[in-house]
């Protein structure tokens, strides 16, 4: 056969690939079986890119169930069955999948059978260490599951987290593939990075059945990494069911049961999708009966009542103090804000103040307090879900956001907004940003792009937030107060992706601001942000990476004719703090260059052109060699021209 054209070779990968694609076996073979070696392994090693999937024809055939594509490429072009693509299962993207990865997880059986007879690896691993065995798992495909095992599957393979095959199949609540990977010897005891066991991922996702099987195979109720057991896990989430189950076992204890029904009660009390006040009174109740009943078993557990520990009132739960008897927490059965306040203070009494879980409900109540206009106890509660956040360590990214939105709205419909609420919430966007600064700038690419995008809110945040003060601000001394924390902010030297700082972000309209509230308040460009900005210390002059100043910007931008005042009193003002007017971009554009008729006349009139400007200017126009031939101070100063 003629050599082919390295055009002609392209367009039989396609063919290939799309024939592959579409389980059209036969014209795969007539397309091949007369080609050069060389060439044919070309062809079916090619990775083609479609739908952000990156695969051969052999490992596309394999995820489309095309069984007699895959045939003929095992019988008679010695394929590689384990090259290794992208692909796309189930809404997430793997990395490194094998044919018979893909054919697992997709449950074509007949694949399966034909890779393994020719030879696959059964326990080959994807980039997350995924095997196929954990695929076939994931969406509960058991005959290939009992296959693979057959052939020497190991069920003992964790993925990166540490997930074995035995926990994601509980997780997902397949039932009879628990049943058979625990006949075949899978440990349940085992834990992931988390402490979690298997049994902790199917009582937190309300696997009765699969939580039976477990327990009939002898799995323990370990405590995961925060200390919680599986009906501790169930309890929070409120798995009625599973926790009724579990009181029943002879090995809980009177405190676990106890400590159970008030965290269960407690889930029914902040929870948008499970409300149910009813319930959190009848769980507390039985709790605190319990607590009260005398046990004269004889088993070593307590006698008598078991008074509840020392817990001090929380502030943000506006002091609530915990029912301490029956009476109490009859007495508040009716008082629909009482119980919510003692489901708050039961749960972080009960978790500890450590667990990541806290913050959620305590935001769900603010957001409700919010919704019907009680502002002061919302802030209180988003504060100390922030602040527990904060100091354990975890990203405060969504809380400044939602402070912004909030406080917008307080201002926007005319509730009184005290600055020292919106001090505090800038000081913790403050700190959080310094982390950043510190720990951000290390770790793996994935971690660093994903805090490098947290960073970049963080920012908007903080503006939304400073302009917000901005707007409540009142006397000399909270303004000296905000000056203050605005300088610390510009110290950060905070900035955008495109090099954007602080002053460039304020004065460009293009920037999207959040539009839930938000946007009725902070407006750009903003002189009153501004002004501050450029008070408390903002380079006028500074450049983002295409070398356009916040004169640039702003010169630039485009404004609605009532706007147009706003532009010139910004460009009066930037040039009377020493913007330079002739500094050029990357396009060689100045802001006059850029200006409209009406903002080149107030550029003529405040600019500030010297002669050290005009010089530099007349250097970099004649080309004039001045590296290393004039102090380095000056040297930038030129390069701006």
């Amino acid at each position: 056969m003629a050599s082919l054209t390295d055009e002609e070779t392209e367009k039989l990968k396609e063919k290939v690939h799309s024939a592959a694609k579409h389980g059209m076996a036969i014209s795969i073979f007539a397309v091949l079986w007369n080609m050069d070696k060389a060439v044919v392994k070309e062809i079916i090693s090619h990775v083609t890119e479609y739908d952000g999937q990156k695969t051969t024809p052999l490992v596309v055939a394999a995820m489309g169930g095309a069984t007699k594509v895959v045939q003929v490429l095992l019988s008679n072009f010695e394929v590689d069955m384990e090259q290794r693509c992208t692909v796309r299962f189930d809404g997430y993207v793997i990395q490194e999948a094998t044919a018979l990865w893909c054919a697992a997880g997709a449950g074509h059986l007949d694949i399966v059978k034909l890779l393994v007879q020719n030879g696959a690896c059964v326990n080959s691993k994807t980039a997350t260490d995924s095997t196929p065995l954990r695929a076939a798992c994931f969406d509960g495909h058991l005959e290939i599951v009992k296959y693979l095992i057959e052939q020497g599957a190991d069920l003992t393979i964790p993925n990166k987290y540490n997930n074995t095959c035995l926990m994601i199949s509980c997780y997902k609540g397949h039932t009879e593939v628990v049943r058979h990977l625990l006949e075949k010897g899978a440990d349940p005891d085992l834990k992931a990075h988390c402490g979690a066991t298997s049994i902790h991922f199917a009582a937190e996702c309300g696997r009765l059945d699969v939580v039976r099987e477990l327990v009939h195979f002898g799995a323990s109720m370990l405590a995961n990494d925060l200390g919680m057991t599986p009906l501790m896990v169930a309890a929070e989430c409120g798995r009625e069911k599973i926790v009724n189950f579990f009181l029943q076992q002879r090995q809980c204890t009177k405190l676990s049961r106890i400590e159970a029904l008030e965290l269960l009660g407690a889930s029914f009390a902040n929870d948008k999708e499970t409300y149910n006040l009813n319930k959190t009174f009848k769980y507390m109740m039985e709790a605190m009966n319990l607590r009260m009943k005398a046990d004269n078993s004889g088993n070593g557990e307590p006698q008598g009542i078991v008074p509840k520990p020392s817990f001090g009132p929380i502030a943000a739960y506006g002091n609530h103090r915990e029912c301490q008897n029956i009476e109490e927490l009859a007495a508040i059965r009716l008082n629909r804000d009482a119980l919510h306040m003692e489901a708050l203070t039961v749960r972080e009494r009960i978790l500890g103040s450590k667990n990541p879980e806290i913050p959620h409900p305590v935001i769900f109540r603010g957001a409700v307090f919010a919704d019907n206009g009680r502002f002061d106890r919302c802030i209180a509660l988003w504060m100390h879900a922030m602040v527990l956040r904060q100091v354990n360590g975890r990203s405060i990214n969504k809380d400044l956001l939602r402070f912004s939105q909030v406080f917008s709205q307080m201002v926007t419909i005319g509730v009184q907004l005290d600055f020292v609420d919106v001090e505090s919430v800038i000081k913790h966007g403050l700190e959080e940003l310094q982390i950043f600064l510190h720990t951000g700038s290390t770790g793996q690419n994935e971690c660093k792009f994903r805090s490098s995008e947290l960073y970049q809110t963080n920012i908007l945040s903080m503006i939304y937030l400073i302009t917000i003060a901005l707007r409540v601000v009142q006397g000399p001394e909270q303004t000296e107060t905000l000056y203050k924390l605005i300088y610390q902010f510009i110290k950060i030297k905070p900035c955008l992706k495109n090099g954007y700082s602080p002053l460039h972000i304020i004065l460009d309209p293009g920037i999207c601001v959040d539009d839930f509230h938000v946007n009725s308040v902070v407006i750009f460009p903003d002189k009153r942000t501004a002004s501050a900005f450029i008070s408390c210390g903002a380079d006028v002059d500074a450049l983002d990476y295409s070398r356009n100043t916040p004169l640039h910007v702003i010169t630039n931008a485009k404004l609605s004719a009532d706007q147009e005042a706003v532009r010139l009193d910004v460009i009066k003002l930037l040039l009377e703090q020493g913007a330079h007017s002739d500094i050029v971009n990357v396009k060689r554009e100045t802001p006059y260059t850029l200006a409209t008729s009406a903002s080149r006349h107030t550029l003529k009139m405040y600019g500030n052109v010297t002669l050290r400007c005009l010089a530099a200017r007349c250097i970099k126009r004649h080309k004039i060699d001045y590296k290393d031939n004039i102090p380095h101070c000056l040297e930038e100063f030129v390069e701006w021209h």
